[in-house]
């Protein structure tokens, strides 16, 4: 933070304030490089400090946006990182009162640059080139963002983190990984948008809706350092003497709340800006149970009681399907007696003993994959819950009850450590929290009502799953932990309730 304080001293600056954002514009070179979001802070205590999310060069981790002009003729000057701006208008950036910055190359042309921005997080850069000089001359608009090092990431398959944007309706993720290798990244585009994205943080350019232009993800190595930049350029324009020339891009730099950026798209026709939310392959799915999770959150003033009664809703949706293999798996386990006669009898002949169960089970009218099906065609609906929960900010720093202050993070007890009695710091490996055993010994439970597999290896396997499962969970977020468990309870309940109707004994 000390280094992040110094580095801002470096140059004069205009001041952001707004009721999301704060932050500052450097004087020299005109960036938009220091913001904070107001409303998030770095743990679940308001007092802690802000999310940082753009810092200056010189701080640890430079990330910026940048806007400018490029010359087709190169010994034409134009404003550049070492530009030191003056200040026209306004001298703090402000809903209500925008700054204008103008610069002079001393041989024909002034520059002016005009920010704005709306309450929340979205800036607006209005750039005027006046060409008071005696020639024509020729320029690109350009704007950028620069991120140097690779941040932390999630490390998950189902959440992209990095470059992405929308390029003639089209959505492209980068990861950063695969941009080292490739080195650059090319896309021609009417409009859309592109940017760099964190799980819940977005930085975004949008230019505008149906102006022609190339956008770049790009890796470079500086000082033995990763950059990251993306940047769009508009075609060339030529200024006339006497004649000006506007070029108008948007920055978005905030968090990603699904309302906002739909908002946000419809406002300024950003094409599929509410993409910048990885809601995967079942998008169809997973939006409408986002803004239904929402809705049962403003109903019942937690979200972990929302996570709670969507998964009952979900459950009564899918009920038929799932008593349908329920029905299937209780019929299975009522021969189970039967199958395993037949084991005994046909063990070291497969080939027969797997014709007599298919003779069995063709008399009993039972089909083994009947109870698979269902199944299948509820995972989907589950995956699309479990993205929701995974990637939406609404769960960051959400709080439970009991000792869940965080849905979003990991359960913060730990049966290793008597729950805190013993004071001792165990590895990663051994964080077994309260909500993951409880989840783990659901799915034993539910695992026990299901019939089981005919191959004894394959049970003693399926048999470890609960365990395996409890560890594995044990470092996901407790909301997704308290679904999950909540999830394996009700199926219990529904099986058992079935097992009883068919007189199998549960």
């Amino acid at each position: 933070m000390e280094a992040r304080a110094t580095a801002l001293t470096s140059s004069r600056r205009i001041s952001i304030q707004t009721p999301s954002l704060h932050g500052s514009i450097a004087l020299l070179g005109g960036r938009i490089d220091d913001l904070t979001l107001a409303k998030y802070h770095e743990t679940t205590d308001p007092e802690s400090a802000e999310i940082i999310l753009l810092s200056p060069a010189g701080s640890p981790n430079p990330y910026w946006a940048e806007f400018g002009w490029v010359p087709t003729d190169p010994t034409i000057r134009v404003p550049g990182p070492d530009t030191l701006w003056s200040p026209q208008s306004g001298t703090v950036l402000t809903p209500e009162q925008p700054v204008v910055l103008t610069w002079d190359n001393g041989d024909g042309l002034r520059f002016i640059r005009t920010f704005t921005i709306d309450e929340n997080y979205m800036f607006s850069v209005a750039q005027r080139v006046e060409n008071y000089g005696t020639r024509p001359v020729a320029l690109h608009p350009f704007s950028l963002l620069a991120r140097t090092g690779t941040p932390h990431t999630e490390g998950m398959y189902i959440l992209h983190e990095g470059p992405l944007g929308v390029f003639n309706r089209t959505l492209s993720e980068t990861k950063y990984d695969d941009l080292k290798k490739d080195g650059v990244s090319r896309h021609e585009s009417e409009g859309g948008w592109a940017g760099i994205t964190d799980k819940y943080w977005l930085t975004a350019l949008i230019p505008p809706a149906k102006e022609q232009t190339t956008a770049r993800f790009v890796h470079q190595r500086i000082d033995n350092t990763d950059r990251y930049q993306v940047d769009y350029m508009g075609g060339a324009r030529t200024i006339a003497p006497g004649a000006s020339l506007d070029a108008d891009f948007r920055l978005f730099a905030g968090a990603k709340q699904v309302g906002m950026l739909d908002s946000y798209g419809e406002k300024y026709d950003i094409d599929r800006f509410d993409l910048a939310i990885d809601f995967g392959w079942f998008y169809f799915l997973t939006k409408p149970f986002f803004y239904l999770l929402q809705m049962l959150h403003s109903a019942l003033g937690n979200m972990g009681l929302a996570i709670l009664a969507l998964t009952v809703i979900l459950k009564l949706a899918m009920y038929p399907l799932a008593n349908k293999s329920y029905v299937s798996m209780s019929k299975m386990k009522k021969l189970q007696p039967a199958v395993q006669a037949l084991q005994a009898r046909f063990g070291e002949d497969k080939m027969r003993l797997q014709q007599e169960m298919m003779i069995l089970y063709k008399k009993e009218k039972v089909s083994p994959l009947s109870g698979c099906l269902p199944v299948l065609v509820q995972i989907p609906v589950f995956f699309a819950l479990y993205k929701v929960l995974f990637v939406t900010i609404e769960m960051r720093h959400a709080p439970f009850y009991g000792w869940i202050h965080d849905l979003s993070a990991q359960d913060p007890t730990n049966i290793f450590t008597l729950f805190g009695l013993i004071p001792w710091a165990p590895p990663s490996f051994l964080h077994l929290g309260l909500w993951p055993l409880i989840m783990g010994i659901t799915m034993y439970f539910q695992q026990k009502l299901n019939p089981q597999p005919p191959d004894p290896v394959q049970a003693k396997v399926l048999s470890f799953l609960p365990i395996l499962f409890t560890f594995l969970l044990a470092n996901f977020s407790s909301g997704l932990v308290i679904y999950w468990a909540w999830n394996n309870a009700l199926s219990i309940a529904q099986q058992w309730m079935i097992m009883r109707r068919l007189g199998v004994k549960p």
